[in-house]
């Protein structure tokens, strides 16, 4: 599924929550379905159903899936947004799939009374909420290559897996378990398990489709842990090509549109300010702390056009996480060390670091890791000030 950047508040959490897998590589007691008898399949080791998860295409497929958490946080302040801070934190939610190719999909949190929706149709993406009427319509470049799934409004098991698999290495332990039952489909269990005690992730499961390798279910257990903190997994699934009214899209009558052309040249990631230090298990994510405790304004970049009336949604979406995230860190607690002072925040998976500074700390990992990063990020800013005043830096 192709990439669409510079997605709207609302859908923007979804992003940090897929680098929060990375880092520990992104979460539980499982509303999917696994029967308890163990499928016979042929034998795979380990290393062949890792090359086939890396190195598959997916194929056309409708399904249902599942995404479910499980942090031991405390209650936290309630929202009818699906693609909120909160949302994504706690609890479970439902998402629709429909994939006919990377570029020609859509995804689906269907709610009560709402729906919002991200659809690619080839050169032509789209997210629209139904609650605001409103459509970010995307042009897409054009394709350079298969694009790697992305997370977007929504994990899906094919994208939690790739980002999982991007920290093994050798400081994973990986095996295959007894054969599973995922959505009545036979699968293979991988799992996947981290060295380093520093890390706060136990163990990794994926379920893999014996007869097409596609992840069909993704566990994360924090260390220590019997159910898993995070999990997302199919509960239905068919090997069919998708109906073309459900791969395509138009906006609907009094729509807010907003336009958007992605150029050639222009690549989605990291916004600047928002890096990642160390590497596997023990990725840290370093990114402005004003991004986690405050709103910020909804912009979408300065290709964009917007047709209609002015759009309250993502400010709205922003206070519901603002809240969360600031009920958050009454919880957490004070830290102090050689990189600074600041507050830290753990889970059973996460930890946060606060610095007094202005800079957020975020991995799958032990306080230690978070503040060995902190102050690696302290002695980069120092030596990059000092080169700036023409200041030579301190000896070692």
């Amino acid at each position: 599924m192709v990439a669409v950047p510079k997605l709207s508040r609302r859908a923007r959490w979804a992003v940090p929550v897929g680098a929060l897998v990375v880092t520990g590589a992104v979460l539980a007691g499982s509303l999917i379905s696994v029967a308890q008898a163990s499928p016979g399949l042929p034998p795979r080791t380990a290393a062949q159903l890792l090359a086939q998860v890396a190195g598959s295409a997916a194929p056309p497929l409708t399904g249902t899936v599942v995404e479910t958490t499980s942090l031991g946080l405390a209650s936290l302040p309630g929202t009818s947004d699906p693609t909120s801070i909160a949302a994504l934190l706690t609890g479970s939610h439902t998402v629709r799939v429909w994939y006919a190719g990377p570029r020609h999909f859509r995804l689906a949190v269907p709610e009560p009374l709402s729906e919002t929706d991200v659809i690619a149709d080839g050169s032509t993406a789209w997210l629209w909420d139904s609650t605001a009427n409103s459509v970010t319509e995307y042009t897409l470049p054009a394709q350079q290559g298969a694009p790697q799934p992305q997370p977007t409004l929504a994990l899906t098991p094919q994208q939690a897996a790739r980002l999982v698999l991007a920290a093994v290495g050798a400081t994973t332990t990986v095996r295959v378990d007894s054969n599973v039952t995922v959505a009545g489909q036979p699968a293979y269990d991988l799992v996947l398990a981290p060295k380093d005690s520093r890390s706060l992730v136990g163990q990794v499961q994926i379920a893999v489709d014996g007869r097409n390798g596609v992840p069909l279910q993704v566990q994360v257990y924090a260390r220590g842990a019997s159910s898993p903190a995070f999990a997302v997994g199919y509960t239905s699934i068919q090997f069919v090509n998708p109906a073309p009214a459900d791969v395509s899209f138009t906006p609907p009558p009094g729509a807010q549109v907003t336009k958007v052309n992605l150029g050639a040249g222009q690549q989605s990631g990291p916004q600047p300010d928002i890096s990642t230090i160390g590497s596997g298990w023990l990725t840290v994510l370093d990114l402005p702390a004003a991004g986690l405790t405050g709103p910020a304004s909804d912009t979408t970049g300065p290709a964009s056009d917007t047709t209609g009336t002015s759009d309250t949604t993502g400010t709205s979406a922003a206070g519901d996480s603002a809240a969360v995230l600031n009920a958050l860190l009454r919880s957490a607690t004070s830290a102090s060390g050689a990189w600074g002072s600041g507050r830290l925040l753990r889970t059973s998976l996460i930890s946060v670091l606060i610095t007094d500074s202005g800079r957020a700390f975020v991995g799958a990992v032990q306080p230690s890791v978070l503040y060995a990063a902190a102050g690696q990020a302290a002695t980069g800013q120092a030596a990059t000030g000092q080169a700036a005043t023409g200041q030579a830096a301190p000896a070692p």
